[in-house]
C-alpha cells in the first residue's frame, strides 16, 4: 500500500532536527498548529529547545525535548526510540539539522578532511542515519511515513557558505532521490532547498555587514524581489508533508526566484 496523503495532522508524531531555532523551529510550530506532536531536537541550545516546546504545547500539541548529535548513530536511535516509547509511533521526519565552515569558494587552503568529515557526518551521514532509525516504523505503519530533507540552493548552483556545504548539500539531494526510490511505495521523501534565509545562523557566520550587503543583493536579484524566511522555508515542507501523496524524489527551490537571474549551464 502506498502512502496517504496527510490530510490530518492530529495526534501524528513527527521529529524535527535542529529545531531550536530557524527553520526547524518554524517547522516544529507548523506542525503543532496542526495538532502534530513534535520531538524537538537540538544539539547545543537547550534554552531555545525548551522555548520552542513551549510554544508547541500553546498550540495544543504535546512537545518532547532531546539532545542528540545526528551525526552519533546512537543519538539518532534514541531519538526514534524516544518518540515510540512516548506516542507509540512515528509518522514524520524532517531532517533539518546541519552545519558549516563560513570559506569562500577560491581560498582551497581554508577546508581541510576535518572540515569535509565533520560537515558531512552532520549533513549527510546524520540524515542517512535518521532515516534509516524511522524506516522500520514507516514500514511497519499501515499509514507509511513522509520524510523531508532539508538542502540548500548550494546543491544546484555551486555557492554558498563553502564548498563543502554545498558539496554535502548536493550529496543530500542525491541520497533523497536514491531513498525515495528505494523506500517505496510506504515512505515519499522530497527534499527543500532554500536559498539566502534571513536569521541569527547567516548573520552570524557572515558579520553583521556582509549579512546586510547580501540581503539586499539577493533581494535585487530575485524575481520576486524577497528572500526566504524560516517561515516561508517551513510552509514549503509542510506543503510536502500534507500534499499529494502523488510526489517523491522532488526537489523544491525555496529562493524568491533568486536562481532564474544565475548563469544557465551551457556545453562547451
Amino acid at each position: 500500500m502506498g502512502y496517504k496523503r496527510v490530510k490530518d495532522l492530529s495526534g501524528r508524531v513527527a521529529i524535527v532536527t535542529g529545531s531550536s531555532s530557524g527553520v526547524g523551529a518554524a517547522t516544529a510550530l507548523e506542525l503543532a498548529a496542526q495538532g502534530c506532536h513534535v520531538v524537538i531536537n537540538y544539539n547545543a541550545n537547550s534554552a531555545g529547545a525548551e522555548a520552542v516546546a513551549t510554544r508547541c504545547d500553546e498550540a495544543g500539541a504535546a512537545a518532547l525535548v532531546l539532545q542528540a548529535n545526528v551525526a552519533n548513530d546512537a543519538d539518532c536511535q534514541a531519538l526514534v526510540a524516544a518518540a515510540v516509547d512516548k506516542w507509540g509511533r512515528v509518522d514524520i521526519l524532517v531532517n533539518n539539522a546541519g552545519t558549516t565552515k563560513f570559506v569562500d569558494h577560491a581560498d582551497l587552503d581554508g577546508l581541510d578532511s576535518d572540515d569535509f568529515q565533520r560537515i558531512y557526518g552532520v549533513n549527510v551521514v546524520g540524515a542517512y542515519q535518521m532515516i534509516r532509525a524511522v524506516n522500520p516504523h514507516f514500514q511497519a505503519s499501515a499509514d507509511g511515513g513522509v520524510v523531508v530533507n532539508v538542502a540548500s540552493t548550494a546543491a544546484v548552483t555551486g555557492i554558498g557558505s563553502s564548498v563543502a556545504y554545498a558539496a554535502s548539500k548536493g550529496a543530500l539531494v542525491t541520497m533523497t532521490l536514491s531513498l525515495a526510490r528505494a523506500l517505496g511505495p510506504t515512505v515519499r521523501m522530497n527534499a527543500v532547498c532554500p536559498g539566502f534565509i534571513e536569521g541569527d545562523w547567516l548573520r552570524e557566520g557572515l558579520g553583521e555587514e556582509k549579512y546586510e550587503q547580501l540581503i539586499q543583493v539577493n533581494r535585487k536579484q530575485s524575481a520576486l524581489g524577497v528572500t526566504a524566511t524560516a517561515e516561508t522555508v517551513a510552509d514549503a515542507i509542510m506543503h510536502f508533508i500534507t500534499g499529494p501523496q502523488i510526489v517523491t524524489g522532488e526537489t523544491l527551490i525555496v529562493d524568491g526566484g533568486r536562481h532564474l537571474s544565475m548563469t544557465p549551464m551551457t556545453r562547451r
